[in-house]
């Protein structure tokens, strides 16, 4: 049975847990050659070893998206162990502080969050595209957010504002290598379960229950699995007129 990514290459940052390693593992049973990175090795080889005792091929990279040096030998190592580069999702980033408003936040988190959550994508997005133009194109994923395209309502502005830049990023992106065998799209996730999410939801279920009841149609959180569907759906040739997109996957809250 010929499978999506047969063949392929993929590419998937912060995949030591949550939508990244669940994203690493379905590109791996649809066929691909999976390179993993993020910043805990412990939890990213034991991802490598569950590919593996599935019968695919992964190497983990450890790696600081918010270092050029660090992403560039990221790259470098893909390319080297597997020859291409053909999909990538950059999704690392973290969700800094919450239930602040914007002029009582410190600029220490907005610095680690926009460097993080917004350069980190770019950089990953420079190398990667550099490797992809040398190997006939590809397609990236930027993982954005809900919050990418409407304001916080939980008090995280610098969040937001570096998830809306994504989103300007990856448009621009896509504009600029759409004749040369590049898309670039983004995934929007609303609220789902994930090492962020997670203790916030076990420390205010009440506060969640709420929120789940006045903004999400659907009434739950999503699991990981269902952002990665939607991501694979992006990198793939099912999705071949698709660029600059940002694909939102959130229980229907921004329909509201």
């Amino acid at each position: 049975m010929n499978k999506r990514f047969s063949g392929k290459v993929a590419l998937v940052t912060g995949a030591t847990s949550g939508i990244g390693r669940e994203t690493a593992l379905q590109f791996a049973r649809e066929g691909a050659r999976v390179v993993l990175s993020g910043r805990r090795e412990p939890q990213g080889r034991a991802v490598v070893s569950e590919i593996e005792a599935a019968g695919s091929e992964a190497l983990f990279v450890r790696t600081d998206v918010t270092d050029a040096e660090s992403v560039r030998r990221l790259v470098d190592a893909t390319v080297a162990r597997f020859g291409r580069l053909d999909c990538a999702f950059n999704n690392a980033g973290i969700g800094g502080d919450t239930m602040k408003p914007t002029a009582e936040h410190s600029q220490e988190n907005w610095d680690n969050v926009i460097a993080t959550n917004l350069t980190g994508v770019w950089l990953s997005m420079k190398f990667e595209i550099s490797a992809m133009l040398q190997y006939g194109g590809g397609s990236i994923v930027n993982n954005s957010s809900g919050y990418g395209l409407v304001g916080s309502s939980v008090g995280h502005a610098p969040y937001a504002a570096a998830k809306h830049g994504v989103i300007g990023l990856t448009r621009s992106a896509a504009i600029e290598y759409a004749t040369q065998g590049i898309r670039v799209n983004a995934v929007c996730p609303g609220w789902t379960h994930s090492e962020m999410v997670d203790p916030a939801l076990a420390a205010m279920p009440e506060a969640f229950a709420a929120i789940l009841k006045n903004d999400v149609p659907m009434q739950r959180i999503a699991a990981a699995a269902e952002i990665a569907r939607a991501v694979l759906w992006l990198c793939s040739d099912e999705a071949s007129y698709v660029t600059g997109h940002p694909l939102v996957v959130d229980g229907g809250a921004l329909a509201r």
